[in-house]
């Protein structure tokens, strides 16, 4: 054997290895696609309504983004147990992991509603400081926000649902179930936005109404499925918060950091946003928008690669298998940089949609989602890298790697650098998400550092790491 097919052969599994990875990735690939290209849909309609619309919805889907996170985050802690658990065949740990998830996301709905019904101006004004257009955008915004209120409640039961059945590599029904919901976003949109079909004409409003109407049809499916399916992390009404309090704190440790990590993301993200609007009117808000909105097109590859190398590395950890979950963690890790590349090209032809799809957008909207999308593109094979190797962390139960060497550098270095740039130079919102973004190259390294000394590998079904596991961390 030479040395180049040794090489070939350590670097990445076989065809049946990947066969099943994609087996996984591709459905949570194609719902994230789907949900993309609705949102497309939802926002090349909104774009004929004009910038201040479409600026107004973008800004209220800023803030609703954040609780989305949360949730996201929460469901990621809950399932780095729930995979473990699934793969020891632990049904009772299987519960408590979608009990964490249930209650945590639960937890959130407090603030939820003070920003939605209470003071949605006041919070929603801080993602327009210094825009020409504020007082404009905030009109239609607060609007939006006080509607779409009512989609919390659904989607954090949904997410719960539909993030378990991943857990346990079920990816079929959440997609099914994503198609039916977003005909019916896609539906009413049409409907309501323009009055269509014998419906009132109510713009944004519309929008709003919409989407809280595809939540409505998407939880009542989830929890059809839920009831009829019986998983094996379903509990009843009656015990659905009967609590084992040891492994609930271990699940909340682990999962603060997750959340820690998430939220300084989003956060760090919303404050750049909030940067980039003040650089201009409406036009910088659409098109900063409608960028997204394309990207969002090939940044499905994310939720895709995250999902399946921690249900891959989760379940064989959980099965004790150690030395086979490195081996795998290597090939995950070298199939997702050719990923990467793949998505470059994919990104890189999707900005012909853009005169097709946000044509009734100004010029220097359409200018600035241009050069976004073709920047975005650029950095994918680095950010699908980076999402794999954070799934590799958290599929062993790792979640210090991204709260320290993920945060710590977005606060203590992008941050600061993003106020540099944003008050003492006249660099446009392109440029300074150029600038701050190429700190990812430096976190990919920090990550790499960091997965060789292989605190991940451990069984988390178990309550002490097995002591091969402990001869490995200790050897490195």
């Amino acid at each position: 054997m030479t040395d180049a097919i040794r090489v070939r052969n350590r670097l990445f599994g076989s065809r049946k290895f990947y066969i099943h990875t994609l087996s996984i990735a591709i459905p949570i690939m194609l719902q994230s696609l789907i949900q993309s290209m609705v949102s497309l849909i939802d926002n090349f309609m909104v774009s004929g309504l004009g910038d201040i619309c479409m600026s107004g919805v973008n800004v209220a889907g800023q803030v609703l983004f954040v609780f989305f996170v949360y949730l996201n985050a929460i469901c990621m802690a809950g399932g780095i147990f729930m995979t473990q658990y699934f793969g020891a065949k632990d049904p009772e740990g299987m519960k408590q992991a979608f009990r964490f998830k249930l209650l945590m996301g639960l937890v959130a709905f407090a603030p939820f509603v003070l920003v939605c019904l209470v003071f949605p101006r006041q919070v929603l004004s801080l993602m327009l400081i210094g825009n020409t257009d504020a007082s404009l955008i905030l009109d239609q915004a607060v609007g939006y926000i006080r509607i779409a209120f009512f989609m919390g409640l659904p989607m954090t039961f949904s997410l719960c649902i539909a993030t378990s059945l991943r857990d346990l590599g079920e990816v079929k029904s959440p997609l099914v179930v994503t198609i039916i919901a977003t005909l019916t976003n896609t539906f009413f949109n049409y409907c309501l936005i323009y009055g269509n079909l014998g419906f009132p004409r109510l713009e944004v409003r519309g929008a709003a109404i919409a989407t809280v109407i595809a939540r409505s049809v998407e939880v009542i499916i989830f929890l059809g499925i839920y009831m009829k399916r019986k998983p094996d992390f379903m509990i009843g009404f009656r015990n659905a918060f009967k609590l084992d309090g040891k492994l609930f704190l271990k699940m909340l440790r682990k999962g603060s950091l997750v959340l820690f990590c998430e939220m300084v993301w989003v956060f760090s993200e919303t404050v750049t946003t909030a940067i980039y609007n003040g650089r201009g009117g409406a036009d910088v808000v659409s098109g900063m928008a409608s960028s997204f909105a394309i990207a969002n097109l090939f940044f499905v590859a994310f939720g895709g690669i995250y999902s399946a190398t921690g249900v891959i590395l989760g379940k064989t950890l959980g099965m004790g298998e150690l030395e086979e979950a490195r081996k795998e963690k290597t090939w995950l890790l070298s199939g997702s940089a050719v990923f990467g590349i793949m998505m470059t090209v994919f990104g890189l032809s999707t900005t012909l949609l853009i005169p097709v799809v946000f044509g009734k957008l100004s010029v220097g909207a359409l200018l600035i989602c241009r050069r976004m999308v073709i920047l975005m593109s650029i950095f994918m094979p680095v950010w699908v890298y980076m999402n794999s190797q954070t799934a590799v962390a958290r599929a062993g139960g790792d979640t210090a790697m991204g709260a320290i060497a993920d945060s710590l550098i977005t606060i203590f270095v992008m941050m600061p650098m993003l106020f540099v740039l944003a008050f003492f130079t006249s660099i446009g919102p392109v440029g300074m998400y150029m600038g701050v973004k190429l700190l990812d190259i430096v976190k990919v390294i920090a990550f790499q550092i960091w997965l060789k000394k292989e605190r991940w590998l451990k069984n988390l079904a178990k309550q002490e790491v097995p002591e091969k596991a402990e001869e490995a961390i200790t050897e490195q």
